[in-house]
């Protein structure tokens, strides 16, 4: 990857590797070649070696020669990188055909199940259209069926303006490396023609939902210490989240049917959760709401709402001073820009949260019952009402207190006394 772009409106050649970029008489260069692609022009940076040669190699790699400038922490350090823009920016006939199947089906199966369902649905102030939207006794649902790329500021900014709206985004998509991944509430399908999103046959969910399990890690637990590699126990206290055919016992498979009905009744719900072991990192997930409610009680507060708290903060940026490189390198391992957003999100999800005994709040105080407490005569009245023997048979022949029939097995003294006849 090139340590530097042209910039096409200024006619300059841009140094991601110096504090003032090459060009101190421009304060404002950074913010403007940092801004989002959605709100700024597409051709504004490209590749230089393209620029100087007419072609580059990513052109054959389904990319086009037009850049965006992100940032990249390695090793404690952050900087500045170039990453060529995709080649498509539409969907293919392939792809809108499956888009079209997957909102037909989300909205057949809502009204099927006596939901209300718009497709293509606008607000009232034209910001934000959804694909389906679902009315439901716990709300709107907003289903967005993504087949095409997108980017991850896409996708934030669409999501935070339905929640703004009242509205609960559910992205669903075929693509496990999809940027949408992660970035708001969603689930993944298998890719299947469009025919076949559009039948009754099932679509299972094969991630983006998990069920939550705890268990207490001592020598009669089912499962394996996640923190010693099964080799032994801690006896501490273990929760996390699993999808539900590696749950304990295992679970049923959801179907992306039933989620569209359980996501507008509330039975199923979305959960962003924390990296226990790195607070910039988050999963998110639809979840039984009983799974939520048992999550918050073991954990406390509820996570917060959709916003950016779950982006990775960038350190303060770091700028090598390196002379300009101008040569594309797009493809080679030592430079690759890769969303590993993926991979953060199975970590945090599956990331086990570890206490050292169980939570104290979580103890279940028995409910203290009254007994009734019987004179011997009300017992041998009840006795005969019942026709069955008295519970309290007599007076211990050893020390005079009332002994039980059926809990010392017939004989006629108490414990205390039968452990002093044995005794002598």
């Amino acid at each position: 990857m090139a340590n530097g772009v042209w910039h096409t409106g200024y006619e300059i050649v841009v140094h991601l590797t110096h504090a003032d970029l090459g060009h101190p008489n421009r304060p404002g260069l950074l913010e403007e070649i940092t801004r989002p692609v959605g709100v700024r022009d597409r051709h504004l940076l490209e590749c230089v070696e393209h620029h100087e040669d007419g072609i580059c190699q990513a052109e054959g790699e389904g990319r086009t020669p037009w850049m965006a400038i992100r940032r990249r922490t390695m090793d404690g350090a952050t900087t500045l990188v170039a990453a060529h823009l995709p080649l498509r920016t539409k969907a293919t006939a392939e792809e809108s055909d499956k888009h079209k199947a997957m909102k037909e089906r989300i909205a057949r199966t809502a009204r099927d199940h006596g939901l209300s369902a718009d497709l293509e649905a606008r607000s009232d102030d034209g910001r934000i259209r959804t694909d389906v939207l679902i009315a439901g006794p716990a709300g709107k649902v907003g289903w967005e069926a993504q087949y095409s790329p997108i980017t991850a500021a896409t996708v934030r900014r669409r999501s935070s303006r339905a929640v703004e709206h009242g509205i609960t985004p559910l992205w669903v998509t075929s693509d496990g490396t999809s940027a949408l991944v992660d970035r708001a509430p969603w689930v993944l399908v298998d890719d299947q023609p469009w025919h076949v999103i559009a039948s009754r046959k099932s679509i299972l969910v094969r991630a983006g939902a998990r069920n939550l399990q705890e268990w207490r890690c001592d020598e009669n637990s089912q499962r394996p210490c996640p923190g010693s590699a099964g080799m032994r126990t801690c006896g501490g206290f273990h929760a996390h989240w699993d999808l539900p055919a590696l749950c304990l016992p295992p679970k049923p498979t959801l179907q992306l049917d039933e989620l569209v009905v359980t996501s507008a009744t509330g039975s199923w719900v979305p959960m962003r959760i924390p990296d226990p072991r790195d607070a910039r990192l988050a999963a998110r997930m639809w979840v039984p709401e009983q799974d939520r409610a048992r999550w918050r009680e073991i954990v406390g507060p509820p996570e917060p709402d959709l916003d950016d708290t779950d982006q990775p903060e960038d350190g303060q940026l770091t700028f090598t001073g390196e002379d300009l490189d101008t040569r594309c390198r797009y493809g080679e391992r030592t430079h690759v820009f890769d969303d590993a957003r993926r991979h953060r999100a199975t970590r945090a999800a599956a990331a086990p949260h570890t206490w050292d005994e169980v939570p104290t709040h979580l103890y279940r105080i028995p409910r203290q019952e009254q007994r009734l407490v019987l004179a011997p005569d009300e017992r041998q009245q009840a006795a005969q009402l019942l026709n069955c023997p008295p519970w309290h048979i007599g007076p211990c022949a050893g020390c005079g207190a009332p002994i039980n029939r059926y809990g010392h097995r017939g004989h006629h003294a108490c414990p205390a006394c039968r452990q002093r006849v044995r005794a002598q």
